[in-house]
């Protein structure tokens, strides 16, 4: 008979909170802790154990745990700030077609400075990129695309 000792109780519950985690497109779970204690056969004060160890702020967690009876976990994955700096670029990026607005590109700058993600002087050279670039009449409307796409692509790598 095997004997399962705290560590590998503790890693059973933190791989079911994880895959209940990864069956949501959201990156949120809400959860039962008598549901858990009864899928893994263990205490409740485990399951505590597994929450206030492994699932933290540090780690990218957000836990809010209410006990009782219409007691519930709901635990939340929350990006890293590198994930988050890719997805703002990546969007941005998306948004930069033949009809992007110099106001909207403007906008996209001073979120990105405003946010932290780029210098006051980055966001200064890049909007006298883009008004060289909204005002040539000798550039095709596809080359003036890809170079602020290709700007955007520029100031990720360094922020």
């Amino acid at each position: 008979m095997k004997v399962r000792t705290m560590s590998n109780i503790a890693d059973l519950i933190e791989a079911y909170i994880r895959q209940q985690l990864a069956q949501q497109q959201d990156g949120k779970v809400e959860l039962r802790r008598t549901d858990i204690a009864d899928k893994i056969s263990c205490a409740p004060s485990q399951i505590s154990y597994v929450l206030s160890t492994r699932f933290t702020q540090d780690k990218g967690f957000v836990v809010e745990s209410r006990r009782g009876l219409g007691g519930f976990i709901r635990i939340v994955q929350v990006p890293d700030r590198a994930q988050v700096k890719n997805m703002i670029y990546e969007d941005m990026r998306g948004k930069i077609t033949g009809d992007t607005t110099y106001g909207e590109v403007e906008s996209m700058f001073h979120y990105l400075q405003q946010h932290e993600l780029i210098t006051p002087r980055e966001a200064s050279l890049a909007m006298q990129v883009a008004t060289g670039l909204f005002h040539s009449t000798t550039m095709e409307t596809e080359e003036k695309v890809q170079m602020i796409q290709g700007m955007l692509t520029t100031l990720e790598k360094f922020s």
